[in-house]
């Protein structure tokens, strides 16, 4: 159901004011082809309420020929600031980022972020913003999950559809998304809510199965049937079930690259606002499928790239897929068991 301009500024003003935006601080909005109207046109209203100096920076189209959908993260790699010294100054010298383009897993959006600058990334629906509108709360969930994570060296994820994998942790740090950036050289998406490591390389062993009504993104579909995966020294060897199976296995083939099937991030969902079922009222070309990577209990595992994380693997593929009925231990300690949250921070 639409949302009023009203709401959305209000709500623009709300997550903005989570993010520490002061008067006079510079706001420069990242747009492409496919921003939402709303979105940016609310964007713009409360930026110049809370007295921000704004700009907007339009950029073409990038990937489109090579990508097999119209999904921004179908085809990662070069961005339209590949090579583009005059737009990422203009990006680097910004007290803040509202990226309604998508820059994920890109090395200019890491260049941004060392230079101190914030990034917000709102790319979903309006309605979808402002349903999983972020709280102080929200960051108090994913600040204690994160303690946990760090204080372990393994995480263990069973299920009783046949998942039984383990991955070594502790190489990488923590991605932590709440929905606000708070904090300078801090990324974030709006709308969020989980808590995720990058595997440490070649440390993952074991057997994901990906079971029915499990989601794969960039693909927004439910699984119809059972895709067992077999993982060994940090890559999947081997995709076997049905035609899911078959439609996976065909997709990572098409980029014709071996770090395709490296395991990416790891973590779990903490986000009581979001719904596994949201993701079948949209049409595959409104949504990049946030409610399903954060609704609370997920675990969420990815493939591809770790770039963003500090790693050296920049794969044009990327592919997340939100689990159900999981159990996830990290250490001793079990967070997710068989898909609900049962611990929110150490004791």
């Amino acid at each position: 159901m639409p949302v009023s301009d009203a709401q959305m500024v209000a709500a623009w003003e709300h997550v903005l004011g989570l993010s520490k935006l002061e008067a006079g601080q510079s706001v420069t909005i990242l747009t492409g082809p496919m921003t939402h109207e709303q979105t940016l046109r609310t964007a713009l209203v409360a930026t110049e309420k809370m007295g921000a100096v704004v700009n907007r920076l339009d950029m073409l189209p990038k990937n489109g020929e090579k990508a097999l959908s119209r999904d921004l993260l179908a085809y990662l790699g070069d961005t339209p600031l590949t090579g583009n010294a005059p737009a990422l100054a203009m990006l680097k010298s910004s007290d803040m980022v509202l990226d309604l383009m998508t820059l994920l897993f890109s090395n200019e959006q890491v260049e941004i972020l060392e230079s101190g600058t914030k990034i917000l990334l709102a790319v979903e629906p309006p309605e979808i913003l402002l349903r999983m509108l972020p709280q102080a709360s929200d960051k108090e969930l994913v600040e204690n999950a994160t303690a946990i994570l760090t204080s372990a060296k393994t995480m263990r994820v069973t299920s009783k559809a046949g998942t039984d994998v383990t991955f070594g942790i502790g190489d990488f740090p923590v991605t932590k998304e709440w929905g606000f950036v708070d904090e300078p050289g801090r990324w974030d998406h709006w709308p969020s809510g989980f808590c995720a490591t990058f595997a440490n390389e070649g440390s993952s062993n074991g057997t994901i199965v990906i079971d029915t009504g499990d989601i794969l993104l960039p693909q927004k579909c439910y699984v119809n049937g059972p895709i067992r995966l077999t993982v060994k020294n940090g890559f999947i060897t081997e995709i076997a079930g049905g035609v899911d199976a078959a439609l996976l296995k065909e997709y990572m083939e098409s980029f014709d690259d071996p770090e395709v099937y490296a395991i990416s991030h790891i973590g779990w969902g903490t986000q009581t606002k979001a719904h596994w079922s949201t993701l079948g009222f949209y049409d595959r070309e409104q949504t990049i499928g946030m409610d399903a990577r954060a609704f609370a209990g997920n675990f969420l595992f990815s493939t591809g790239p770790n770039n963003e994380a500090g790693g050296s693997r920049t794969s044009a593929c990327h592919i997340d897929i939100p689990m159900r009925n999981c159990t996830v231990k990290v250490g001793d300690r079990t967070v997710v068991e068989e898909g609900k949250v049962v611990l929110h921070k150490l004791s």
